[in-house]
């Protein structure tokens, strides 16, 4: 009978520690980011844009190829970081925005409205948001978590990338651009006194408002959307 309490003891712990173990995030910087100078185009006159964004997300050595991301798996401070970070655009005067999914393959009411805007609006930013997981670090370290009784603490990374091409109203290109950062999220039993403070969507939020402000910021200082 003590040998079963004890065994009963040590599951218990066991699943206890499981579910009490605590994360803490941290990102790292952005890369390629805007180093010339910052300069405002306020004198220019007003020009209408539409905005095509594209959320991605692929787990590397499960997914052949990254996909779509529907409503409920974005990120979903998304369009408050936008409306943030556009700020950084000071002729930006009407614009329209527009988010692909896979289902839009099987709409073509929703292909129709997209290319209608950008023939009539005077630019198209797309922007190709993509976060990529790599599945030997999420199986392995979830596998040395369990094990250890998340003692030992393991780190689960997340890569992000985001690609931005401007097009004119002929569907003309003119202007690249490309930024990345990441997301590093430890798992470990005692980091649960830190997870309040260094919570892993923070972070996410914080590289996607990084991406977007200067992106923006460096087409604003080229004087890339401008009427003509």
């Amino acid at each position: 009978m003590k040998k079963i309490a004890v065994k009963t003891l040590f599951v218990l712990f066991y699943l206890l520690s499981l579910l009490i173990s605590g994360c803490a995030a941290s990102r790292s910087e952005l890369q390629m980011a805007y180093t010339g100078e910052i300069k405002r185009n306020s004198s220019h006159d007003p020009v209408s844009v539409l905005f095509v964004f594209s959320h991605l997300n692929q787990m590397e050595g499960l997914d052949a190829i990254p996909k779509l991301e529907n409503r409920y798996r974005r990120l979903s401070g998304f369009d408050d970081i936008f409306l943030e970070a556009q700020r950084e655009l000071s002729n930006l005067g009407k614009y329209a925005t527009y988010v692909e999914e896979s289902s839009d393959v099987n709409d073509p009411a929703k292909r129709d409205l997209r290319d209608s805007l950008m023939k009539t609006m005077d630019y198209t930013v797309k922007m190709r948001i993509e976060a990529k997981k790599s599945f030997s670090n999420y199986f392995l370290g979830g596998l040395i978590s369990t094990a250890t009784v998340t003692l030992i603490p393991i780190a689960y990374t997340q890569n992000f990338t985001v690609i931005t091409e401007v097009l004119n109203s002929k569907n003309e290109f003119v202007a690249k651009y490309e930024r990345r950062a990441s997301v590093s999220n430890w798992s470990q039993l005692f980091l649960i006194f830190v997870y309040p403070f260094h919570p892993e969507n923070r972070k996410i939020e914080e590289v996607y408002m990084d991406f977007l402000r200067d992106t923006f910021r460096q087409i604003e200082s080229e004087g890339v959307l401008k009427k003509y």
